[in-house]
């Protein structure tokens, strides 16, 4: 029996009915190009190979691996390595590109950021993750979880969260709640020089949530610049909207 490794963030999903409802909620064709993120010790990798024609899965852990390799399944490609070191472009390989898995919580953050890059290479994306991040992305302004990661994926993507799961569906169990959570690029997303701007701006505009726009961005920005497009000096950062915080990063990027 594997034994789960604090270095990679593994706890491994068990519960069967947990199983069931992502893949439904993915509602797979056989064509579909689907990569799997972490399949661990396969509790998905197999539900998946029952729809699919073929399938990617990356994995960093050797020895999951070789159990992979040595279950000679059809269609299965195993990638080796940090997936986010991925280059999801290749991966595509001009198709459509479905990202599924249960995130290991320390690649969970970096992962979604660097999806943001390669959004228009994605049809969509269905992952678990530690609840607290899932709420972070479906945030809305003027709540306390609204904040950096909502502004930045909300510009790309619709976030749907989708279930809530408990720590006794992994072994061994977390010490969180998980949720999953499915991501799909807007019709017209944040383009790339955007995006770039948003992190800064973000950046910037929550270095310090308890204070104002005017004193976070003190030496960026004036009073007038940020009148000028609608946005109170006064205001927190946390109350603007998401539209509020394009024409925000694009006055900072003109600064």
């Amino acid at each position: 029996m594997h034994k789960a490794r604090k270095r990679f963030g593994q706890n491994f999903l068990q519960d069967v009915q947990v199983i069931d409802r992502m893949i439904n909620a993915l509602r797979l064709d056989a064509e579909d190009h689907v990569v799997e993120v972490g399949p661990g010790l396969g509790a998905l990798t197999q539900p998946l190979m029952d729809h699919l024609d073929e399938l990617h899965v990356v994995e960093i852990d050797r020895d999951l691996i070789e159990r992979l390799q040595r279950r000679d399944l059809a269609g299965l490609h195993i990638h080796g390595g940090d997936v986010l070191n991925v280059d999801f472009e290749q991966l595509a390989d001009g198709r459509a590109l479905r990202v599924v898995g249960n995130l290991p919580y320390n690649i969970g953050t970096p992962l979604l950021l660097r999806l943001l890059h390669c959004h228009h290479v994605l049809r969509d994306v269905h992952v678990m993750l530690q609840k607290e991040v899932v709420d972070r992305l479906a945030a809305k302004s003027n709540t306390r979880a609204f904040g950096r990661l909502s502004v930045l994926m909300q510009s790309v993507f619709a976030i749907d969260p989708l279930f809530t799961v408990p720590a006794e569906a992994f072994s061994p169990a977390p010490k969180v709640q998980s949720a999953v959570v499915r991501l799909t690029p807007l019709a017209e997303p944040a383009n790339a020089d955007m995006i770039e701007a948003l992190q800064l701006c973000t950046r910037i505009a929550f270095s310090a949530k308890r204070k104002t726009l005017r004193n976070n961005l003190k030496g960026h920005l004036n009073d007038d610049a940020l009148t000028s497009v609608g946005i109170d000096p006064q205001a927190r950062a946390e109350t603007l909207d998401i539209s509020a915080f394009h024409r925000l990063a694009k006055l900072l990027s003109q600064a």
